[in-house]
């Protein structure tokens, strides 16, 4: 099969498509032929060397997918020809950017029938992170006054979504430029972070989504008792300061998890979410995809065709 793989750490330019050997799947996995796979910031950070997680190469980058399964193992939860999306063993390696991936059962859910393959390959890193951190730890509920720091990225308007899919009054901060574009995911205000302050202009949240690391300033804009939930920042280093402010700390790392994915599908299916696919690539050009990635400032998700 075909796979994107890199030799060494560096840009775009290290990543190349191999023919390497088609995995096949242990009992409780399947084996899904990949349609789509998701381009995410983290992605690009081992691609580079910046934040190693898989180690040293070689290796392929890449969790989200959309596909079909083509073969199942004894005691997996799909059978042969169901569409599955999912983001799988993250964070530990899975080679996504490939042909075929096998993975746990467990760790994939059915395609939201609404979406197609590229739609759905773009949701469950970014889904994940947002529903992990807003539903599972913060609890978010109806009449929750919630700030989403970047909300036009691609975790960020996601995570706009699932909290106004949940009831709450959604504050987001973003460039003028992104202002409709979130009105039209249902934000209820806008901050422009380049003309205004937040901590000046935003008060009493009950919870805070920050995904800029700047995650004690966050605390000044909370009520005490509200909740900061940071995904860059260790929560050693912001333990001190959230006791300080009276607010409590949440940091999350997604993790792979059908039930959340099924919830998340729930919700796609309902129209209350719906990723913003502003590019798409050939698996060959994976190499592009990261370029636009590296350059900054994509409005939602970047996605390759396999």
């Amino acid at each position: 099969m075909r796979a994107v793989r890199q030799r060494m750490f560096g840009g775009p330019e290290v990543l190349r498509v191999e023919e390497v050997e088609r995995p096949s799947p242990l009992p409780g996995e399947v084996l899904v032929r990949v349609h789509a796979c998701g381009v995410n910031p983290v992605d690009a950070a081992v691609r580079s060397g910046e934040y190693p997680l898989l180690g040293a190469p070689p290796f392929g980058v890449g969790w989200d997918l959309s596909g079909v399964v083509a073969q199942a193992g004894p005691g997996a939860r799909y059978a042969v020809g169901e569409e599955v999306y999912g983001m799988p063993f993250f964070p530990r390696a899975a080679g996504a950017y490939a042909e075929y991936v096998a993975a746990p059962s467990r760790q994939l859910a059915r395609k939201p029938a609404s979406l197609d393959h590229v739609e759905a390959a773009a949701l469950p890193l970014a889904a994940l992170t947002a529903w992990q951190g807003l539903v599972d730890r913060a609890g978010v509920k109806a009449g929750d006054r919630v700030l989403i720091h970047r909300s036009s990225g691609g975790v960020g308007h996601l995570a706009v979504q699932i909290a106004k899919a949940h009831g709450a009054h959604v504050t987001a901060l973003a460039s003028a430029a992104r202002h409709d574009f979130l009105r039209a995911l249902g934000a209820d205000e806008l901050i422009d972070y380049r003309t205004a302050d937040f901590t000046e202009v935003a008060r009493d949240m009950d919870v805070v989504f920050d995904s800029t690391a700047q995650g004690e300033r966050s605390m000044g804009v909370l009520r005490r008792g509200g909740t900061l939930v940071s995904i860059l920042e260790g929560e050693e280093e912001l333990a001190a300061a959230a006791e300080a402010h009276g607010v409590r700390l949440v940091v999350v790392s997604a993790e792979p998890d059908y039930a959340s994915l099924e919830r998340i599908a729930e919700l796609a299916d309902a129209g209350l979410v719906r990723p913003h696919v502003e590019a798409v690539f050939p698996l060959a050009d994976a190499e592009g995809a990261h370029a636009v990635l590296d350059a900054g400032r994509v409005q939602g998700k970047l996605v390759l065709t396999v």
